[in-house]
C-alpha cells in the first residue's frame, strides 16, 4: 500500500532562514534516494538537500526565494521502496516501520499512511551529522564518528563537537600535566560608564574566529620578516596591465605573489604540507592550491586557487578577480574554501608596514602582505631609489625551524626581484 510522507528540512547546523536558491523537482517528478530536491545557500556556502528515499513527489511545499529552517516542510513523496530507517535517539522506545497509534487501531486503516521523514544531510560516513557540522569537525580536526550525538535521532550538533574537543583538551591536560588553565573573561556592564550599542557579529566573524582562535592557541607561531624589491616587477606589471586594460579583470601584484609563492612551495616541499592526525608524520602535498584571504562586508573568506604552479600571471589574475567577486556577493560554494597548502593575506590596498598573520590550519605557513613603498636601497656604491615589499611569514614551528623560514622567504624575495625566474 503507497504510503505518502512528509519531507522536511535536515538538521543544518545553526542556520535559521535560509534561503532556496533553486528547487530541483516538481509534482509527479520520480526520484531517486539521494537525489537533490533542493539546494540552500549559506551566507559561506550551498547545501543540497537530498530524497531520503525512493518515491514519486506529489506536492512541492516551497518555492526559490523561501527562507526555510531545520523542519521546515519542503513536499510530500509517494514512497515506491523501502524507507531507510533513521536511527532512533537514545531516550526513543523501539517503534514499528509503519508508525500507527494506538488509538487509531481500532479505526479503519486509512488507503494512504501519512507519515513526516526527516530528509538526511547529504554524506557518506556512518554519523549522523549535516554537511556544516561535518565541515566544522574537520576543521577542528574530530573524528566525527566518535562523537556521541545528542540531537533528534542520535544527530551530531555542534554542541557535541566542541564538548568532545573540550573533553579531549581536559584528558590531555590530566594526563600531562600540561592543560591550559585560562581565567574567564570579566563579566563588565559596560553601559555603566556611558552610552553603549550592541551590534551582533556576522556569522562568519562567528565562523572564522572560532578558527582563528584554536588556531592561534594550538600552533606554535613564528614570524619572519622579509623586503622584497619588486621595482622592475610593478615597471612590468603596468605594461602588462595596459594591454589588458579592456579586459574584466585587473592585473593586480598578488598575482605575481601567487606565482612566485608556487614556484618557492615547489622548492621547499615542507611549506606545501601538513602534519597528521597523530603529530607525528608531514603529509607532504604533490599539488598547489593556495588561499587567498579576500575583506567581505561581512567579514574575511578565503577562497582557493587552485593548481598556480600549472597557470600564467594572466591567468591567475582573471581568476583572482572571480573569486574575489564571488566572496563578496556570497556566492562561493563549500568546496572553493577547500583543499588550501598555503594562504597569502594582503593588506597592501590598505596599509602597514607589516603585521603577523594566523596560520590557516592544517596549513604550516601564511604570507602576509603589506603597502610597498620607496626606499632608498644601497647598490653599486651608492643610494638609489627602489619599490621595496614587506613579506610576513607566519610558520608552524613544530614543522618549520626559523633558518628554513629565512631561506624561504629570502628565495621568495629573490623571485620578486627577478621577474625572469618567474618563468624558470
Amino acid at each position: 500500500m503507497a504510503e505518502i510522507k512528509n519531507v522536511l528540512v535536515p538538521d543544518i547546523g545553526n542556520y535559521k532562514d535560509v534561503p532556496i536558491i533553486e528547487v530541483s523537482v516538481k509534482a509527479g517528478d520520480t526520484v531517486k534516494a539521494e537525489q537533490p530536491l533542493l539546494t540552500l545557500e549559506t551566507d559561506k556556502a550551498t547545501m543540497d538537500v537530498p530524497a531520503p528515499f525512493d518515491g514519486v513527489v506529489k506536492e512541492v511545499k516551497v518555492k526559490v526565494g523561501d527562507k526555510v529552517s531545520e523542519g521546515a516542510l519542503i513536499l510530500t513523496l509517494e514512497a515506491s521502496g523501502t524507507v531507510a530507517a533513521s536511527a532512533p535517539s537514545p531516550a526513543a522506545a523501539p517503534a514499528p516501520t509503519a508508525a500507527a497509534a494506538p488509538a487509531a487501531q481500532s479505526a479503519p486503516a486509512p488507503s494512504v499512511a501519512a507519515q513526516t521523514v526527516t530528509a538526511p544531510a547529504s554524506t557518506s560516513a556512518s554519523a549522523h551529522a549535516s554537511p556544516s557540522i561535518r565541515r566544522f569537525a574537520r576543521e577542528l580536526g574530530v573524528n566525527l564518528p566518535q562523537v556521541r550525538g545528542s540531537g533528534e535521532k542520535g544527530r551530531v550538533t555542534k554542541d557535541d563537537v566542541q564538548n568532545f574537543v573540550k573533553q579531549a583538551l581536559v584528558q590531555q591536560g590530566a594526563a600531562g600535566g600540561n592543560g591550559l588553565q585560562v581565567l574567564e573573561l570579566p563579566v563588565v556592564d559596560f553601559a555603566k560608564f556611558g552610552p553603549i550599542e550592541t551590534k551582533a557579529l556576522s556569522r562568519i566573524k562567528k565562523i572564522s574566529g572560532a578558527n582563528l582562535h584554536r588556531n592561534w592557541v594550538t600552533i606554535p607561531h613564528v614570524t619572519q620578516f622579509e623586503e622584497a624589491d619588486i621595482s622592475e616587477m610593478e615597471a612590468f606589471r603596468k605594461e602588462l596591465g595596459s594591454e589588458y586594460a579592456k579586459e574584466s579583470f585587473k592585473i593586480t601584484p598578488l598575482a605575481f605573489l601567487l606565482k612566485a609563492c608556487a614556484i618557492t612551495l615547489k622548492h621547499f616541499p615542507d611549506f606545501n604540507a601538513s602534519l597528521d592526525a597523530s603529530g607525528e608524520n608531514l603529509v607532504l602535498k604533490k599539488y598547489i592550491h593556495i588561499g587567498v584571504a579576500v575583506d567581505t562586508p561581512d567579514g574575511l573568506m578565503v577562497p582557493v586557487v587552485r593548481d598556480v604552479d600549472q597557470k600564467g600571471i594572466v591567468q591567475l589574475a582573471k581568476e583572482l578577480g572571480e573569486i574575489s567577486a564571488r566572496a563578496r556577493e556570497k556566492k562561493l560554494s563549500a568546496t572553493e574554501m577547500q583543499g588550501g597548502c598555503f594562504s597569502i593575506s594582503s593588506l597592501g590596498g590598505i596599509g602597514g608596514t607589516a603585521f603577523t598573520p594566523i596560520i590557516n590550519a592544517p596549513e604550516v605557513a601564511i604570507l602576509g602582505v603589506s603597502r610597498s613603498a620607496m626606499k632608498p636601497l644601497w647598490k653599486d656604491g651608492e643610494f638609489v631609489p627602489r619599490l621595496m615589499l614587506p613579506l610576513s611569514l607566519s610558520y608552524d614551528h613544530r614543522v618549520i625551524d626559523g633558518a628554513a623560514a629565512a631561506r624561504f622567504t629570502t628565495y621568495l624575495a629573490h623571485l620578486l626581484s627577478d621577474m625572469r625566474r618567474l618563468a624558470l
